[in-house]
């Protein structure tokens, strides 16, 4: 049998695939094929994708007959657009590609339609001639999809909450094979387990969402030598519990490698990135600045009045596909105590591994639960913590695992889908809590009977 015409499925019937090419538009490759590596090969270097079989989907309804084909013949799908925040069991054996589904319509009394093959640059730039901004990442070279999908926490989460609050419907294939249109009226269930609850309750082939009117902002980074980060972060932790709402903080430990696109200043060093991005009147949001400008020497200063679409460097996050691990956890509260415990292991002469060691604030419009019910837990955290080191560094992980052990005091025992996809019962309850975990579960059932989607079976196999 040729794997290119036939697949194997585990009870042994063989599947031809020639009957799922005829239904689709979009081509299918199996791993002997030249384009089959290109179109698994996810965000993350460090994770391994070997899907049985990988369809390129063009439309909403080859989604769907390739889904439904899955489940005539006893195989599980999974789905990857961008390729961030990939996991490779959650490939199934059927791995849909949405990433041709490439959408953008942005109107301009304030919302937006977007394919889920589109990064948030595209909808920055096409929202930025209105005045208008989507509530994008960190990155704008993130999925629009994935991202909203997991409840979305950005650079501007105080000031506007999630990017799955915003959320109006969604165009979704579910686990029977069906296209649904999910609204807050139309299968409302679905609406709830599509914001948050990544890829259990479906496979989703678009997005419409509401903007928000801000065609500027100030912010940026500081950054200070890593030797002055104590004395940094013991003022940033009374400083930024005194911020309004207009503001969203965070910072970070870096150690990057002299490279091109890493400026002289931070590269083979420890430094201190203290990020801030301000919604109000630019003034005040300088002044507040200016507080931890004087508490060290800074050795560069990014933060300016820029543009929405200059909303990346904030966070300045790496573009270029790259082998990380990069753990994270979400934390009660950041004390004094919380601080020397992360600098003991990641600050100035710790002999830290890792790449980043980031610390983010939360509250805010974060904390308040949106219009409608979401399968997003957490608002109670207060901040998050994420590691980042190099794979394949035999020291990343060991030494990821003792900070976190060291961050026990304070840790809330869970982790946002986005930064720690559900993939097994043990991230699955770590992602949601029991009660959310069982209404995920019961919506998978009702809506995927055969059990087709992966993402759907291990929040079945937790919720159990």
């Amino acid at each position: 049998m040729s794997l290119s015409t036939d697949l194997t499925a585990a009870q042994g019937a063989e599947i031809p695939l020639d009957q799922l090419r005829a239904q689709l538009d979009g081509p299918v490759h199996v791993p002997a094929d030249e384009a089959y590596d290109a179109l698994v090969t996810p965000w993350n270097l460090a994770i391994p994708m070997r899907p049985a079989v990988v369809v390129a989907a063009r439309t909403a309804r080859d989604v769907a007959a390739t889904v439904r084909f899955a489940g005539e013949h006893g195989l599980t799908a999974g789905v990857q657009a961008t390729g961030h925040g990939a996991v490779s069991s959650l490939a199934g054996r059927v791995l849909v590609t949405t990433a041709e589904l490439d959408e953008v319509t942005v109107h301009p009394s304030g919302w937006a339609r977007v394919g889920a093959g589109v990064k948030w640059a595209r909808v920055i730039e096409a929202a930025a001639p209105h005045g208008l901004a989507p509530l994008c990442g960190s990155s704008s070279d993130v999925g629009v999809v994935g991202y909203t999908a997991g409840g979305g926490v950005g650079p501007l989460i105080r000031t506007f909450g999630l990017a799955a609050d915003r959320v109006r419907a969604f165009d979704v294939v579910t686990g029977d094979g069906e296209l649904r249109r999910a609204t807050p009226t139309e299968h409302p269930d679905l609406y709830f387990a599509l914001r948050g609850g990544k890829g259990a309750a479906g496979i989703v082939t678009a997005v419409e969402f509401d903007l928000v009117h801000l065609p500027r902002f100030y912010g940026g980074s500081l950054y200070f030598d890593g030797v002055d980060a104590p004395r940094v972060i013991d003022v940033w932790r009374s400083w930024s519990a005194a911020l309004p709402e207009q503001a969203t903080t965070s910072f970070a430990l870096f150690q990057l490698p002299p490279i091109p696109g890493v400026p002289p200043q931070l590269a083979g060093r420890l430094t201190l990135g203290l990020r801030f991005a301000w919604t109000g009147e630019t003034g005040r949001g300088a002044r507040l600045l200016d507080e931890i400008r004087g508490v060290a020497p800074v050795i560069l200063d990014d933060a300016a009045i820029k543009p929405y679409t200059a909303i990346d460097s904030v966070h300045a996050d790496p573009v270029d596909p790259m082998p990380i691990i990069d753990p994270a956890t979400l934390l009660t509260d950041f004390t004094a105590e919380t601080a020397a415990q992360l600098l003991a292991l990641a600050g100035p002469g710790s002999g830290s591994p890792q790449v980043l060691v980031e610390v983010r604030q939360l509250g805010g419009a974060y904390a308040r639960v949106g219009q409608h019910p979401s399968a997003f837990d957490h608002r109670d955290a207060r901040y998050s913590v994420l590691v980042v080191g190099m794979a394949p560094d035999p020291a990343t992980r060991p030494h990821a695992e003792r900070v976190f052990a060291a961050l026990t005091p304070w840790d809330t025992g869970g982790v946002w889908p986005n930064f720690g996809p559900p993939h097994d019962v043990d991230t699955a309850r770590r992602a949601y809590r029991p009660d959310t975990l069982e209404r995920l579960a019961e919506i998978s059932r009702t809506y995927d009977p055969r059990g087709v989607l992966q993402a759907g079976a291990c929040i079945r196999a937790a919720a159990a």
